[in-house]
């Protein structure tokens, strides 16, 4: 009888095991639309419920770098008195230059925060009106406003990376590439550190995507909008980080952009991350994703490398 009353319990464990398993792929695969489909906003969430906001303060948010809407600016900091004034990362975001904001990535401020950084996260004119080149003025005009600002949040000006995603890391790539744009903000080019660039388009013609042909269909010769067009020999030193897998902005871009700065002497690195999508360059930078560290060791080596930052602000376990 106990027998027949164990073989039942263990029965009934397995079920429930499986069930649970079950519910947790669906979740998850469930989870991974949202974020395809651009639920930024949802990872941000998972980050804040799971990894919490110890140790960080979220300090601005809908601050205003300009009159136009789309030109506001949220800034996170680490939350901890250091001597003297913390490095900033300048974080643009991702969406195909169509979407998203800089109150979705504030998993990004507070993983940038915890690792002892000013995090600034702007936001820049969206299409169908923001179209080329309005995300770089955009974006320079925020690189502007935070060496204006940076003492108010204990940053220091002139110890700054600019770090995007997908289209976030075309801007930044463009703005430490191209002169021009900083330059018409009077940003000396010391002033910028480093650029780190996650799953960016760099050489992307011809546009066979619709978020690129809304952006910069209209430009002629479309040669101009391409960041591999403006590789120099003293360009800010670059992290280009990329995933295997991605299949919405082609691994080449990465490659080729690194061999191109490479061959002008430039100071580059790249990093293929074997099995990663285009969302998991982002992904893996939010808790409880961050335990793959694949993406966020390469990024805060670089970081450290490049700007000595204050000592990581210790935080209570959860």
């Amino acid at each position: 009888m106990s027998e027949i009353v164990g073989r039942r319990t263990m029965s009934k464990l397995g079920w429930l095991m499986l069930t649970t398993v079950l519910v947790f792929v669906g979740l998850f695969a469930a989870y991974r639309y949202a974020l395809a489909t651009n639920g930024v906003a949802l990872l941000d969430r998972v980050d804040r419920l799971i990894g919490g906001t110890a140790g960080t303060r979220l300090v601005l948010q809908d601050g205003r770098f300009g009159p136009l809407p789309a030109q506001r600016v949220d800034v996170v900091v680490p939350d901890g008195v250091v001597a003297g004034l913390r490095p900033v990362v300048i974080f643009i975001h991702g969406g195909g230059w169509r979407s998203g904001s800089p109150a979705d990535y504030h998993f990004m401020g507070r993983t940038l925060a915890r690792a002892g950084y000013v995090a600034v996260l702007p936001g820049y004119r969206l299409t169908p009106k923001g179209v080329f080149p309005h995300m770089l003025e955009d974006s320079a005009k925020a690189v502007a406003w935070t060496r204006k600002n940076a003492a108010r949040f204990g940053g220091d000006a002139d110890r700054i990376v600019l770090m995007g995603q997908s289209a976030g890391a075309y801007n930044v790539a463009m703005l430490g590439l191209e002169r021009q744009w900083l330059g018409r903000e009077g940003i000396p080019e010391t002033a910028i550190k480093g650029v780190v660039g996650l799953s960016g388009p760099y050489d992307f013609l011809p546009f066979d995507s619709e978020s690129a042909m809304l952006a910069f269909g209209h430009v002629k010769p479309a040669e101009i909008t391409q960041p591999i067009r403006y590789v120099r020999s003293d360009a800010p030193p670059m992290l280009l980080l990329t995933g295997d897998a991605d299949t919405t902005v082609k691994p080449r871009n990465t490659r080729i952009m690194a061999a191109a700065l490479t061959k002008a002497g430039s100071l580059v690195q790249s990093v293929i991350v074997p099995g990663a999508s285009h969302e998991d360059t982002v992904m893996k930078l939010a808790v409880p994703f961050s335990r793959d560290r694949r993406v966020i060791d390469p990024v805060l080596a670089f970081l450290a490398t490049r700007t000595r930052p204050s000592a990581p602000v210790q935080t209570a376990r959860r």
